[in-house]
């Protein structure tokens, strides 16, 4: 058997944001008025990722959260007819566990112009301790051909709750298989890039971790998580050349694989379905599943590879 790592071992399932904003930037909510929201959300750990200025402290002290480091690098780097960006979210340990940011440490913007050149950011960014993740590429105008070579990204945004309420855009995945077609290991989170409180706690991470920063950290990077807008997922694994999803009710469960086109079971006309079963009797070299409820709601795994790469064995 080969399970997701989010279903394996006997930690906790952990509900975390991992990108929001706050007066410290362009966010219209305080940091503690942000932070309490999230609490009263039912969440367990949080990154606040201001634009371009670093953040350790929990301003809510008097609330139980644990907060991640991190904040939020941006680049523009094409204006003639319009704009392509560049956005990362950067999270890492405490200063005591290396990392290389003081608080409110503030970055000037990136002034880079090709991956190529972006990829500098990137590398002093993982220099200092950080996990990356790479930014709402639909909003950002940039399709796969314009990011698909920067290294060292963890994770890409699956969901971006603010540009999905304001843009219609990044809503489901957008270019995910085309990177993972490529054979490059990279996991799909799904964010709410929280400016207005309205956009705040509608993605977020389910992260099979003990409730520290350390262990948080951990489990993003080996991919121990899913990420939903609601829906619950409680197993995704292959077992004797099927694939298969155990999920809350849900109207539909997709499973996506590069090379092959999407298998998509419903339940009968006015029925939810909990559990799916795809033959791979083709030659898959990884498989993910999305689960969709009945107000249209998403839930996404990370993909089981079956070609040598990452995989949880059970």
């Amino acid at each position: 058997m080969k399970r997701q790592q989010a279903f394996m071992g006997t930690e906790p399932m952990l509900k975390g944001g991992l990108h929001c904003h706050t007066t410290r930037s362009d966010g219209k909510g305080a940091p503690e008025e942000v932070i309490r929201l999230h609490v009263q959300n039912g969440y367990d750990f949080l990154a606040v990722t201001d634009h371009r200025k670093y953040n350790y402290v929990n301003y809510a002290p008097d609330v139980s959260i644990t907060i991640i480091p991190g904040m939020e690098f941006d680049n523009t780097f094409d204006r003639e007819k319009g704009f392509r960006t560049y956005h990362t979210v950067c999270i890492g340990p405490s200063r005591e566990d290396g990392n290389g940011y003081e608080q409110d440490e503030t970055l000037e913007k990136g002034t880079a112009k090709t991956q190529e050149e972006y990829q500098t950011y990137l590398d002093d960014i993982h220099a200092k301790n950080n996990l990356t993740i790479y930014c709402h590429p639909e909003w950002s105008s940039t399709p796969a051909r314009y990011f698909e070579k920067l290294e060292g990204n963890f994770a890409m945004e699956v969901w971006n709750s603010g540009c999905v309420i304001e843009d219609d855009m990044d809503k489901d995945a957008a270019y995910w298989d085309e990177l993972l077609g490529q054979g490059k290991l990279i996991y799909g989170v799904a964010t709410d890039d929280g400016h207005k409180m309205y956009q705040h706690c509608n993605g977020w991470v389910m992260v099979r971790a003990e409730n520290n920063i350390n262990a948080i950290l951990n489990a993003l990077k080996e991919g121990k998580f899913y990420s939903s807008c609601g829906p619950e997922i409680y197993d995704f694994y292959v077992e004797d050349g099927k694939a298969v999803v155990k999920c809350s009710p849900a109207c539909k469960i997709r499973f996506h694989a590069d090379m092959h086109p999407t298998k998509v079971f419903r339940g009968e006309e006015g029925q939810t379905i909990s559990h799916a079963e795809l033959d791979l009797k083709d030659n898959y070299r990884y498989i993910r599943a999305v689960v969709i409820d009945e107000q249209g709601r998403y839930a996404w795994t990370n993909p089981i590879f079956l070609d040598g790469r990452s995989v949880g064995d059970s």
